[in-house]
C-alpha cells in the first residue's frame, strides 16, 4: 500500500486500502442513447485524495459521451482476494502535462507509444462521489461451510461484510 494515507480523511483511506492494489477496472458511461456502455481502465498514481486517475484519448467516444453526462461507474474486482468495489462519480477530461509526467508509466506507453507528447493524450479525472463494498476475509474453507450449513438450515449464509463509503 502507498504511505500516504496519514494524510486522508478516513472516507479516502477506508477506499484507498480497499483499491491500492486492485487497479483494473470496467468503466461505465452513458452512451448517446441512454444504454450504459462499459470498458476497461488502469487506475493510475500512488496517491488518492478523492479523485482517481486515467489515461485515455480525447478522440476517443468515452470523451463525447463524457461531455454529454460526466456520471461514471467503477467496478473493481479482486475474486482471489473475494473483494469487489463499486465506485460513483463525475468524469472530467483533463489536459495537464505536469500530471501526465507524474503518472506516466511503461503501460501507458503501450496505448500511447509517442509518450506523453501524443497529441491526443488526456487525462481522466474522476471525483468520487460515494463507493460501495463487499468484501469476504474469512478462509475460503469457512465460507465453503457456511453456504453448507445455509442450504442445510435453509438460510442463506453471511457473506462477509459490506458497507459504503461517502465522499
Amino acid at each position: 500500500m502507498s504511505d500516504n494515507t496519514e494524510e486522508m480523511t478516513p472516507a479516502q483511506r477506508e477506499l484507498w486500502e480497499k483499491l491500492d492494489s486492485v487497479r483494473p477496472t470496467m468503466m461505465t458511461t452513458v452512451d448517446e442513447d441512454g444504454s450504459l456502455r462499459s470498458r476497461p481502465m488502469w487506475t493510475q498514481g500512488d496517491t488518492f485524495d478523492g479523485s482517481l486517475w486515467f489515461f485515455t484519448a480525447d478522440d476517443a467516444p468515452k470523451a463525447d459521451e463524457l461531455a454529454r453526462n460526466p456520471q461514471v461507474g467503477l467496478s473493481y474486482a479482486a475474486p482471489d482476494k473475494d473483494l469487489y468495489v463499486s465506485v460513483s462519480g463525475r468524469a472530467t477530461l483533463v489536459h495537464d502535462k505536469a500530471k501526465t509526467e507524474e503518472l506516466w508509466n511503461v503501460f501507458a506507453e503501450a496505448w500511447f507509444p509517442d509518450g506523453t507528447d501524443d497529441p491526443h493524450l488526456a487525462l481522466l479525472r474522476v471525483d468520487v462521489d460515494h463507493a460501495q463494498y463487499w468484501q469476504d476475509k474469512k478462509p475460503k474453507v469457512l465460507q465453503l461451510a457456511e453456504i453448507v450449513i445455509g442450504i442445510v438450515r435453509d438460510v442463506p449464509p453471511k457473506s462477509g461484510e459490506q458497507g459504503r463509503i461517502e465522499f
